[in-house]
Formats: C-alpha cells, sequence, structure tokens
C-alpha cells in the first residue's frame, strides 16, 4: 500500500500484520496517530501490544502492512510494486525519528548516564561532542536528574535509570515517542517519578503512544484509548469513553479486573 503524503497524520498503520511461527500476533491492525496526540494502549497479556510497537520502529519486520511516518514508510524502499528492507543508515536515520522507551532500562552500565544520553547525539547523529554534551545536559536535567550527570547506571534507582532512557530517547528529537510498558518494571513507589516525566512530555505536546496498565495515567493524560486482544482492535475511543463507558464486552470484563 502506498502511503498517501497529504494525509495529516503524523503515524499511519494499515493492515499490520505479524506472526511468529503459527501464532498469529498481529492481524491486520489499522489506525492513525495525528500530532501532538496521546494514545494509550491497553490489553492483556499477549494481545500484541508490545509487538505493534516494535512493528512501528521496525525492530521486527511486519509480514504484510504499513507504517508509515510523515508519509513515508517505515523500514522499507519502494521499488515499483515491492518494497525493499531498508538497511544500515537509512534505517537508522528513520529510527531516529521514532524514539522509544522499553520495559528495561537497557543502558550502557559501563557509561556514565551523560555518556548514555550523548551516545545517540554522537553515533547516529554524528553530532560533535561538544555541541551534544549542552543538549544532553539540558535533558537530564530536564527529567531531574542533574545532579547525577556523572554517575553510573548501577548507582541509580529504577526509576532514576528509567528516566535516564527517556532523556536518552528525547535527545534524537523524535516526531514520535513509544513507550512500552515502561513502569512495569518499577517498584511501585517509582512509577509515579517516571509517570510525570511523561504527564510533562504529554502537556508540552509530544507525540506519544503509551502501552500501558496504568488506567488512571491513561484517564489523566491521553487523548485516545486503543484496547487490543488477541492481535486486533476490539475498541478505541476518546479516553473517558473507552475507559468510563465501553461498548464492547470484552472491554468491559478487562477494565473490570484491572480498575
Amino acid at each position: 500500500m502506498e502511503s498517501d503524503p497529504t494525509m495529516t497524520a503524523l503515524l499511519q498503520v494499515r493492515r499490520l500484520t505479524k506472526a511468529f511461527g503459527s501464532l498469529t500476533v498481529l492481524s491486520g491492525v489499522d489506525f492513525d496517530v495525528e500530532r501532538g496526540e496521546v494514545v494509550c494502549v491497553l490489553g492483556p497479556s499477549g494481545s500484541g501490544k508490545s509487538t505493534l510497537l516494535r512493528c512501528i520502529n521496525h525492530l521486527e519486520r511486519p509480514d504484510a502492512g504499513v507504517v508509515a511516518l510523515e508519509g513515508e514508510i517505515v523500514g522499507f524502499r519502494r521499488v515499483g510494486q515491492a518494497l525493499h528492507e531498508l538497511r544500515g543508515s537509512e534505517l537508522a536515520r528513520q529510527r531516529s525519528q521514532i524514539g522509544m522507551v522499553f520495559q528495561r532500562f537497557n543502558l550502557f552500565p559501563h557509561r556514565t548516564i551523560l555518556e548514555n544520553v550523548l551516545e545517540g547525539l554522537c553515533v547516529v547523529k554524528k553530532e560533535p561532542r561538544d555541541t551534544a554534551r549542552p543538549r544532553a545536559l539540558e535533558l537530564l536535567d530536564r527529567v531531574g536528574l542533574a545532579g547525577k550527570v556523572d554517575s553510573y547506571p548501577n548507582h541509580l534507582s529504577g526509576g532514576q535509570q528509567q528516566r535516564v532512557a527517556i532523556a536518552r530517547a528525547l535527545a534524537m528529537r523524535p516526531k514520535l515517542m513509544l513507550f512500552d510498558e515502561c513502569t512495569s518494571a518499577l517498584d511501585p513507589e517509582l512509577v509515579s517519578e517516571v509517570l510525570a516525566v511523561m504527564k510533562d512530555l504529554a502537556r508540552e505536546g509530544m507525540t506519544m503512544i503509551v502501552v500501558t496498565h496504568e488506567i488512571a495515567f491513561a484517564r489523566d493524560v491521553a487523548d485516545r484509548v486503543i484496547f487490543m486482544d488477541a492481535g486486533n482492535i476490539v475498541e478505541q475511543g476518546p479516553a473517558g469513553d473507552v475507559l468510563g463507558n465501553p461498548q464492547v464486552d470484552r472491554t468491559r470484563s478487562f477494565l473490570a479486573r484491572v480498575m
């Protein structure tokens, strides 16, 4: 499918399908995300939420369908009627426009948190270290870690490490941020400090897709909620409508268990 660059949506997902062996994880998923929109994705374990995010930034290769960011197909180049998968620098360029924060922090343990944030700017963006450093310091200050720039990841709490991971993703100046259950590995008392950073990003107009089990966060921050089950979007709509008055039995039964 050729993406239409005249469409206003920042992100277009069309007929996205992914299977692992005989297990179909995504079954022709379709949705758009507008600029500045915060979309929270809910659903039971195994519903395809994390795979959806990984396909959006091409960490997983879709079996069918396309993802387009600002009209440009992610992960592929069209030659005639065929799509050829991108490699190397072209794929790295596209991924730099889509920041992703994972369940696990994925920080380099042998580097300070400042060096972790500088990595993408200096290696992927090829920015000189002396110009990249002020931006990295600004971002660490933004996530409340200005006093920890010379610390190593294992000297930080889980919440602090996740805030470093957010700063590292933001350093690339992404057009879209993906959050994959980024509070699920944290102790309960540390969850709020990460959610506070995400709420600030939402208020500042960052376009975000957030896979989460934090229903209160979705209610407070999301413009739209998508509920997934068995690789399909079962229900979606304004957060207040889906969470307060779901129209589908499967959504109602899920929310009854988690709210």
